[in-house]
C-alpha cells in the first residue's frame, strides 16, 4: 500500500492489459498510478493534474504521444518517460527534441522501467533542490550553495551574518518577518533588547544592495511589523 506522499504517476497507455500489469507492478513498488488510454485526454489531464512523472506511449488514439509531449511541455516541467514499440534512433531523437526525458522500448521489462522512473525522479529532485538553493530577483541572485551574491553581474562581498540575513529574507519573499522571527531564524545575531541588532544589519544590507528605504526595491520596512523582501 502506498503512502499519502508517494510519487504520483500518470500512465498513458491504450493497451488495457499492459497498462493494468504496469499499474499493478508500480503500485506494488510504492507509487500512486493513474491510467489514461487516450492521447487527447492525456493532453488535458497532464497540465491540470501535474503528476510527478508521466509514462507516455507513442501510439495512442485521439492524439499520438509525440503530439501530447509537444502540447504539454509549456505547462508541465516534470519528467516524461516515453514508451515506443520501435527501437529507431529517429524516434528517440524526435521525442527528446519535443521534451521527453527518456525512452523505454517495448516490450517493457518491469525492472528496467522502474529503474528509469527512479532515475528521472532523482534527477528532478536534484534539480528542484538546486533551484531552491539559488534565488534570483531581477538582476539580484543569491546562491546558497556557493554562498555568493551577485547584483547586475557584479559579485558583492558580504559577511557570513549579512549573507544569512539576506538569504533568510529572500527565501521568504512576500512574507513579513518580525524582528523576533529574524532573530529566531539566524544564529550569531545578539539580541540587545531593543532590536537594534537586526535594524543595523538591515541597514548594511540596504547599503550593499543600493536599496533606498524610502523607495525600496528589495527590503521594505513594514511599520510595527518587521521587514518584507519584495518579489
Amino acid at each position: 500500500m502506498f503512502a499519502q506522499n508517494s510519487p504520483v504517476l500518470l500512465l498513458v497507455e491504450d493497451d488495457a492489459r499492459l497498462s493494468a500489469l504496469m499499474q499493478e507492478y508500480l503500485q506494488q513498488e510504492g507509487f500512486r498510478v493513474y491510467v489514461e488510454g487516450r492521447g487527447d485526454t492525456a493532453a488535458r489531464r497532464i497540465p491540470a493534474e501535474q503528476p510527478d512523472l508521466v509514462v507516455l506511449d507513442v501510439m495512442l488514439p485521439g492524439l499520438d504521444g509525440m503530439s501530447v509531449c509537444r502540447q504539454v511541455r509549456h505547462a508541465y516541467d516534470k519528467p516524461i518517460l516515453m514508451l515506443t514499440a520501435r527501437d529507431e534512433d529517429i524516434d528517440h531523437v524526435l521525442g527528446l527534441e519535443l521534451g521527453a526525458d527518456d525512452y523505454v522500448v517495448k516490450p517493457v521489462k518491469p525492472r528496467v522501467l522502474l529503474a528509469r522512473i527512479h532515475n528521472l525522479l532523482r534527477r528532478q529532485e536534484k534539480q528542484m533542490t538546486q533551484a531552491s538553493l539559488r534565488l534570483c530577483f531581477g538582476d539580484l541572485c543569491i546562491d546558497m550553495q556557493s554562498r555568493s551574491v551577485s547584483l547586475a553581474d557584479q559579485t558583492l562581498t558580504l559577511t557570513t551574518q549579512e549573507f544569512d540575513l539576506l538569504y533568510l529574507l529572500a527565501s521568504q519573499a512576500g512574507t513579513i518577518l518580525s524582528r523576533d522571527a529574524i532573530l529566531n531564524g539566524l544564529s550569531g545575531i545578539d539580541y540587545d533588547g531593543l532590536d537594534r541588532s537586526v535594524d543595523i544589519r538591515i541597514a548594511r544590507l540596504r547599503k550593499l544592495l543600493g536599496d533606498n528605504p524610502a523607495q525600496p526595491r528589495y527590503i521594505k520596512t513594514v511599520r510595527n511589523q518587521g521587514y518584507l523582501f519584495l518579489t
